[in-house]
């Protein structure tokens, strides 16, 4: 199982929307100063739906081959068709990814937890020896599933499905979960802003864009937690949480997001269409909320 916090990296892109691989190798040295347990690839951060489905491939092994085994890797495999999902999975197996991930289709209507069970089994039997995580993010794809019927039904079908990336505001359905199945299946929360909730219903680590930039923040965090200092934690969740909710306050998120990183140092670019950047009078306006806030900026 993976405890700790994985950071959902960001797909580092030019200003035209081409991808950038020569800052994958400083992205990566980057985080492995970040406390991580993990790197999550190709998600809703790293802009996965936005790429083609040989760019993901690349972008996969570029991180694969820059993190060179100091990371767990988890590769999100979701796609509307079956068949580029089964294609990521396989590929993702043979390049050596500790695990996939997968968010359901999110275009036609699937009809509840036994059609998304199918769709699961038939991504994995592409890639039946990696572990395979849910991606439960409903706020995206607006996919709406009863978690823990999906989990019974996977019990006998799937079984290298071995964790759930819970990306909902929900910890009170998290609770009841982990309380169930925590002992089987690894529950990765996924609302950086709640992270304290998520980790105290029983959470085993977390996946999360603002770990790129405030991985060791949210370090101190789930230290305090661990030795039971509840006061430290809320104040320190406090710091994160104020920080994301400025943040996530310049539309589009991502954009903003993304500057972030480039204010603490690495250069990720701009989200690609159909995103758009910052304008030039939002990023000074973010960076001088951001330092108002204390955080500190190292990036040019």
């Amino acid at each position: 199982m993976i405890h700790g916090l994985v950071a959902a990296t960001f797909t580092p892109m030019h200003p035209d929307g081409s991808l950038r691989f020569e800052q994958i190798g400083p992205l990566v040295e980057h985080l492995t100063g970040q406390g991580l347990a993990g790197l999550f690839l190709c998600g809703s951060t790293g802009e996965g739906a936005s790429l083609t489905t040989r760019e993901r491939k690349q972008v996969v092994e570029a991180f694969v081959r820059a993190t060179d085994g100091r990371l767990p890797i988890l590769v999100h495999v979701g796609h509307n068709s079956l068949s580029e999902a089964r294609d990521l999975a396989q590929h993702a197996a043979e390049i050596g990814a500790d695990a996939i991930a997968l968010a359901p289709p999110n275009y036609f209507p699937l009809g509840g937890a036994e059609a998304i069970a199918s769709v699961l089994e038939h991504v994995a039997e592409a890639a039946p020896k990696t572990p395979l995580y849910y991606y439960h993010i409903p706020k995206l794809t607006r996919v709406e599933v009863d978690v823990r019927e999906l989990l019974d039904i996977a019990a006998t079908r799937i079984p290298s499905l071995q964790g759930v990336k819970y990306s909902d505001a929900s910890p009170d359905i998290l609770q009841t979960l982990v309380a169930d199945y925590g002992d089987r299946i690894n529950f990765l929360f996924g609302v950086d802003e709640m992270l304290m909730s998520g980790m105290v219903t029983g959470a085993h680590g977390a996946v999360g864009s603002t770990y790129n930039f405030i991985g060791p923040l949210f370090g101190r965090v789930l230290a305090a937690l661990e030795v039971g200092d509840l006061a430290t934690a809320r104040e320190l969740q406090e710091q994160a949480t104020r920080l994301i909710l400025k943040i996530v306050g310049y539309a589009p998120a991502l954009a903003s997001l993304k500057h972030m990183l480039k204010l603490s140092g690495v250069d990720c670019g701009p989200p690609r269409l159909p995103l758009r950047a910052l304008s030039a009078e939002a990023a000074v306006a973010l960076e001088a909320d951001v330092r108002a806030l204390g955080f500190e900026v190292t990036g040019e």
